[in-house]
């Protein structure tokens, strides 16, 4: 039998090269619509296109998962633990198979583009169709600790 989960908690942060990016082209766009304007118009652009660009990169930051007080949490939703049977984790190039020819249609996928490593997770409820979770994470063997499950397959 598997131990008892510990706690555990990531949150999935765009990458650090995507903030200079987005704040270049919040300005760049901003420029375009500033060029040939004067007065208001001219720096009400960047006014709104600035804080607009903080705002997406922020919300794209707000996927996290943890393990606490018995429970898998992915983004919104959560299992128990208990009704786990199994876990794996998947390096870039498996993830990327198991997204897509290997995906089953009922699968429950929490995905970051700029986070490459997942985990699946195999549901043993009877009464969920749900048969794995895959999730997105960029510290798969500490995640697969906290949950405390035998390897899957």
């Amino acid at each position: 039998m598997a131990h008892s989960p510990s706690p555990y908690r990531e949150r999935l942060t765009v990458s650090w090269w995507a903030w200079p990016a987005g704040l270049l082209l919040a300005v760049l766009m901003a420029a375009e619509v500033h060029m040939g304007y004067g007065g208001v118009r001219s720096w009400l652009p960047y006014v709104i296109a600035l804080p607009l660009a903080v705002a997406v990169l922020v919300w794209a930051s707000r996927i996290r998962v943890t393990v606490r007080d018995g429970e898998l949490h992915a983004d919104d939703a959560h299992i128990p633990v208990s009704l786990l049977s199994g876990a794996e984790a998947l390096d870039p190039r498996e993830a990327a198979a198991a997204l897509g020819r290997e995906l089953h249609p009922l699968a429950f996928v929490v995905r970051v583009p700029w986070v490459r490593p997942m985990v699946r997770v195999v549901v043993a409820d009877p009464a969920d169709p749900t048969p794995y979770w895959l999730v997105s994470t960029r510290k798969p063997k500490d995640l697969l600790d906290a949950l405390g499950l035998p390897p899957a397959r």
